[in-house]
């Protein structure tokens, strides 16, 4: 099955080692997207780069060292990520937010 619609898609730009409540940021808002019920959500843990603090944020090998770039993109309708904007702006505390307009196309297996 094939549905197709206009929609948003939020990119947010931030830090692997910015949390939220004691658990990552990008776990976070991924459980707050599902719970409002949002088209798709998919984080991607960055190789190197830099955001509104200008400090590089780099991957690592080594396991103490975890502050990759991580880019969060979500896709649904304008409404519902109008919905989910004033929660983004109480949980992330530095980053970038971009917004753009989409065509959506969402396929499902038939039942």
């Amino acid at each position: 099955m094939r549905e197709q619609f206009q929609g948003c898609m939020l990119r947010i730009h931030f830090g692997e080692s910015d949390v939220w409540k004691g658990k990552p940021l990008h776990e976070a808002i991924v459980a707050k997207c599902r719970e409002l019920g949002m088209a798709g959500a998919t984080v991607y843990r960055g190789i190197e780069g830099y955001g509104t603090s200008t400090r590089i944020r780099h991957a690592s090998y080594w396991t103490f060292s975890k502050d990759a770039p991580i880019m969060l993109t979500i896709i649904d309708s304008e409404e519902q990520i109008k919905r989910l904007i004033p929660v983004l702006d109480v949980m992330v505390e530095e980053g970038l937010v971009a917004m753009s307009h989409v065509e959506v196309t969402r396929l499902l297996r038939n039942p």
